[in-house]
C-alpha cells in the first residue's frame, strides 16, 4: 500500500483505464532491455489516445512525476525505482497500411513495423529492423542504423503537447538532428507515426533485413542485457574505437562490463545494478577524456 496521495491517484487512474491496467510497485527490471531497475510507485497502461490524455491530465493535476515508457531499450532505471507514475504505451500496438504509407501507433516495435512493411511490399524502413525500440521512441531520438535514420522515412506524427492537446506534425516541423527531435526537446508524447515508403519486392526487402540482422548479431553483444549503444558518436570519432584504444574492452564493475565483442556497449552480465553500470560508464568517460581529450556523451537515458 502506497501513500494516501499515491492511492488516491491510483483510484483515479483505475477509473480511466480499468483496474487491471494500473500496477503498484512494478519492478522496472521487467520493462527494460538492461533488465535493471527497482519498483515504480505506479505503472499505468492506457489503451487509447483519449485514455492517455486523461491519464497525463490526472498525473499533472496531482503534481505526480510521470515518465513515458516505450520498450525501455535505451533506459537505465535506478535500483531504488521511480517515485512517480510510469505511463506504459505497450497497448498502442496497431499498424495500418494505406497505399505506400505505414501508420503505426507509438508502442509498435520497430521490428514489427519492419515486418508489416515487408509483408505489404513496402521498402525504406529496412535499416530499422534490428533497432530494439518502439516507433514512438524512434521519433523521439531520430533513431538510426546502417546509414538510415527515422527522419528519412517519417512523413508525419500525431502527438500530445505538454498541455494535453493532440496535434499533427509534419516531418519538416520536427527539427530532426543526430539523436534528437522536437519530440524530445519539447516533451511531446507520440501517439502514432506515419511512414512514407516505396513499393518494393518482398523477397528483396526480407533479404536486406536478414543481412542487416546477421551483421548486427555478428558485431553486437545481443546475448546480454544492454541499452544498445551506450554513447553517442562523437564528431570525427567512433565511440567503440576510442574505448577499445583506451584499453577498456572487458572493463568490469560487478556484473556491469564493457562488452568484449563491441566496446560501444556496456552490458549486464547477469545481475548488474544500476550503480555498477553508472560506475562503468563514468570510468569509460574519464579514461577516454584523459587519453584522447574526447568527451563521450551517453546515449543511454537515466531514470531518475
Amino acid at each position: 500500500m502506497g501513500t494516501p496521495e499515491t492511492e488516491a491517484l491510483a483510484a483515479k487512474l483505475e477509473a480511466i483505464v480499468g483496474t487491471g491496467q494500473v500496477k503498484r510497485d512494478e519492478p522496472m527490471s521487467e520493462h527494460t532491455t538492461f533488465k535493471i531497475g527497482g519498483p515504480a510507485d505506479l505503472f499505468v497502461t492506457p489503451g487509447t489516445t483519449e485514455e492517455l490524455q486523461k491519464v497525463l491530465a490526472a498525473c499533472k493535476e496531482a503534481g505526480e512525476p510521470t515518465f513515458l515508457l516505450g520498450l525501455g531499450s535505451d533506459l537505465l532505471v535506478d535500483d531504488g525505482g521511480y517515485r512517480g507514475t510510469i505511463v506504459n504505451l505497450s497497448r498502442f500496438d496497431k499498424v495500418e497500411v494505406q497505399g505506400t504509407r505505414l501508420i503505426c501507433q507509438a508502442g509498435v516495435s520497430l521490428k514489427d513495423a519492419c515486418a508489416k512493411a515487408c509483408e505489404a511490399g513496402l521498402s525504406g524502413l529496412e535499416f530499422a529492423c534490428g533497432i530494439p525500440g518502439s516507433v514512438g521512441g524512434a521519433a523521439f531520438m531520430n533513431a538510426g542504423a546502417y546509414d538510415g535514420v527515422t527522419a528519412d522515412v517519417l512523413e508525419s506524427l500525431r502527438a500530445l503537447t505538454p498541455e494535453g492537446e493532440l496535434k499533427t506534425y509534419q516531418a519538416d516541423e520536427l527539427d530532426f538532428g543526430y539523436r534528437k527531435s522536437r519530440v524530445r526537446t519539447e516533451g511531446l508524447v507520440v501517439c502514432d507515426v506515419t511512414y512514407a515508403l516505396e513499393p518494393g519486392d518482398k523477397a528483396e526487402i526480407q533479404a536486406k533485413m536478414d543481412d542487416l540482422n546477421e551483421r548486427r548479431a555478428a558485431k553486437q553483444p545481443l546475448e546480454y542485457g544492454s541499452a544498445g549503444s551506450t554513447f553517442k558518436r562523437p564528431e570525427g570519432y567512433f565511440a567503440g574505437k576510442l574505448i577499445t584504444d583506451a584499453g577498456l574492452k572487458g572493463y568490469r564493475v560487478g556484473d556491469a562490463a564493457v562488452s568484449t565483442k563491441h566496446a560501444g556497449f556496456v552490458v549486464n552480465l547477469g545481475h548488474a545494478t544500476s550503480e555498477e553500470v553508472r560506475l562503468v560508464i563514468r570510468h569509460v568517460q574519464d579514461e577516454v577524456l584523459r587519453q584522447f581529450g574526447v568527451f563521450l556523451e551517453p546515449e543511454v537515458r537515466f531514470l531518475p
